[in-house]
């Protein structure tokens, strides 16, 4: 059973009991990511990290590219 079948049995158990219906799968994931974002932001301030960046440096290390003028 994937997120949808799960999704549409719960609406209709949902409405069977008068109750209100789940949100839909995927209808709060922007939100999700954009917390975990803020999080990873977060530890990286209290541990003494650039909050920012750190993931682009360390791909254009892998590839080889060098950084962009004005952005170091």
């Amino acid at each position: 059973m994937n997120a949808l079948h799960q999704y549409l049995l719960d609406s209709y158990r949902a409405e069977q009991r008068g109750e209100r219906r789940p949100p839909m799968p995927g209808n709060h994931d922007a939100d999700v990511l954009r917390e975990l974002r803020d999080h990873r932001r977060f530890h990286a301030v209290i541990s003494g990290r650039p909050a920012r960046g750190a993931t682009w440096a360390r791909l254009r290390a892998a590839v080889g590219r060098r950084p962009r003028p004005g952005s170091g």
